[in-house]
C-alpha cells in the first residue's frame, strides 16, 4: 500500500459528523466511538463532533475552527425528497436534523478545499449534496447484489469483509491503495448511489457494477466510500492507507495555515 507517513506538527483537527439518537431515552447528538477512534488514532487527529443542529449551526465557523472533516456513516437514511426520490417505506429511518447540518457542511467544505472523508452514509450524503440521488433498496435493483450485513449476526461481526471491490486507474483511491488490485470491504447498507452528481469521479466499484467510492479531481482530498474503513483499518493495511492519506491531508492543510497566520 502507498501511504506516505503523516508528518510531524500540531494534530489536525478533524470535524466529525454526528446523528441524534436516543441515549439512555433522551435525544441526543452522537458519533460512533469508531469513527472518532478512527479520525484520532486512523487518521492522526484530534476529533472535534459537530452537533446535529441544522439551521442552528453556523457552519462557516465551525470550519473556521477545523483541518479537514469525517462524515460518518448511520443507520438512518438521507431524506428522498431531498434528491426527487419516491417517499421512503415504513421503517426506514430518516435523521431530518442531520441532513440539514451535513449537506451545507459538504459543499461548504468542498468549496473551501477542505480535505473530506465520507463513510457509508456519508458518502450517499456526498453525492445528493452535489446534486446526486439514491437506489433506496439496492437489492431489488435488477443485477444488483444484496448488501446488506447479516442481521442474524452479533453487530461486531457484521463489520468483516464481504466482498471486493476494484479501483478505477488513474484516481484518488488507486493512488492511495498503491495500484488497482481489488481489496476486500465490508457490506452494511440497502441504498447506494443511483445517480452519480456532476462533478464526481467513480473511484471503485463492487462485482455488480455498483458504485463504491467517489472523489473530485482538483480537490485536496475528497473521498466518499460506501464501506465502513473505521472497523477494518487496525486489521487491514488497505483501510489503514485511507485514513492515513485522509489524515496526512489534514495535517499538510494544518500547516498550510499555521505557515500562512
Amino acid at each position: 500500500m502507498s501511504s506516505a507517513p503523516i508528518s510531524s506538527g500540531r494534530r489536525p483537527v478533524i470535524a466529525v459528523t454526528a446523528c441524534i439518537k436516543l441515549v439512555e431515552g433522551s435525544p441526543s447528538h452522537a458519533a460512533g466511538m469508531k469513527y472518532v477512534e478512527a479520525a484520532a488514532d486512523g487518521a492522526g487527529g484530534m476529533p472535534l463532533i459537530v452537533p446535529a443542529l441544522g439551521a442552528g449551526i453556523d457552519i462557516d465557523q465551525v470550519l473556521d475552527l477545523v483541518d479537514g472533516v469525517l462524515v460518518t456513516g448511520s443507520t438512518s437514511n438521507v431524506a428522498p425528497e431531498i434528491y426527487g426520490g419516491p417517499a421512503p417505506r415504513p421503517g426506514n429511518k430518516g435523521d431530518p436534523a442531520r441532513d440539514a447540518t451535513t449537506l451545507p457542511l459538504i459543499r461548504t467544505a468542498i468549496e473551501r478545499d477542505l480535505p473530506l472523508l465520507a463513510i457509508c452514509r456519508g458518502h450517499q450524503e456526498l453525492n445528493v449534496a452535489l446534486g446526486g440521488s439514491l437506489h433506496q433498496h439496492v437489492h431489488e435493483v435488477p443485477g444488483m447484489m444484496d448488501h446488506r450485513d447479516d442481521a442474524s449476526l452479533p453487530w461486531e461481526e457484521r463489520f468483516g469483509h464481504a466482498h471486493p471491490v476494484m479501483p478505477e486507474a488513474g484516481g484518488l483511491l488507486a493512488r492511495i491503495q498503491g495500484g488497482v488490485t481489488p481489496f476486500l470491504v465490508n457490506s452494511l447498507h440497502h441504498q447506494a448511489i443511483d445517480r452519480l452528481a456532476p462533478g464526481l469521479r467513480v473511484e471503485a466499484r463492487a462485482e455488480d457494477g455498483l458504485v463504491e467510492a467517489i472523489s473530485i479531481p482538483g480537490r485536496r482530498f475528497v473521498l466518499g466510500v460506501q464501506w465502513h474503513p473505521e472497523a477494518l483499518w487496525r486489521i487491514d493495511p488497505a483501510h489503514d492507507a485511507i485514513l492515513k492519506a485522509f489524515g496526512q491531508a489534514a495535517r499538510e492543510r494544518a500547516a498550510r495555515a499555521e505557515a500562512a497566520a
